[in-house]
């Protein structure tokens, strides 16, 4: 069924099942379920975007003296949230951020929600894409994007997305090679000129691209 991840409203019955994964330092016990990407385990890709994440977001940083560069993001975008490890990631290590969990699929919306409540975070909001205001912008955009919708809609989604980055706020974005890492990486850096656009991992063959907006 992973093929109709990206579907509104997946075939199949609604059946939630524990898996135990890692997310910001700690074992979490989540649930999953049929019809939604990777719903067995967290994939590859989302292990290397959070490890890069959460480098970041640990980093020590002198709050004396704190470079606006390095200021903890307020509000968060995951594209496409899945049951939702990036989100929830996220929400877990920045408590006071708004962190907006989006997905077209309404079943990884509710597991989405679901997780979030036994995670006891009240800072999860989950939509579909159209229920996100749109005077809402963003100081950090975190996805492993569905590359597998096709090229012309990926970018029809990047296009939505990627231009409500607020300055200096930054896009991770893990990709796998095979799946076209390279041209994705190019056609970032063609599209949005404000955008500075960098491959700043890689593992396993995937890689995590980033977008900084200018100020």
């Amino acid at each position: 069924m992973n093929q109709h991840y990206f579907s509104t409203a997946p075939s199949g019955d609604f059946t939630p099942r524990e898996i135990e994964v890692e997310l910001a330092g700690a074992t979490r016990r989540l649930v999953t379920a049929g019809g939604v990407f990777s719903p067995e385990h967290l994939d590859e890709g989302t292990r290397l975007l959070l490890a890069v994440c959460d480098a970041r977001d640990t980093a020590d940083v002198d709050t004396a003296d704190v470079d606006e560069d390095r200021a903890a993001p307020q509000s968060i975008l995951d594209i496409g949230c899945g049951w939702g490890p990036i989100a929830l990631a996220a929400a877990l290590r920045h408590p006071d951020a708004t962190v907006w969990a989006v997905d077209v699929n309404e079943r990884a919306r509710e597991l989405t929600a679901m997780n979030a409540a036994r995670l006891g975070l009240t800072n999860v909001r989950v939509a579909a894409p159209d229920e996100v205001p749109a005077d809402i912008t963003f100081d950090a955009i975190r996805s492993n994007p569905p590359i597998r919708v096709g090229k012309q809609m990926l970018h029809d989604i990047l296009e939505r997305w990627l231009p409500r980055l607020t300055a200096k706020g930054s896009a991770q974005l893990v990709v796998a090679k095979h799946l076209g890492a390279d041209s994705l990486q190019r056609w970032l850096s063609e599209t949005f000129a404000e955008l500075t656009v960098a491959r700043i991992a890689r593992d396993k063959g995937f890689h995590v691209l980033e977008a900084v907006r200018s100020a």
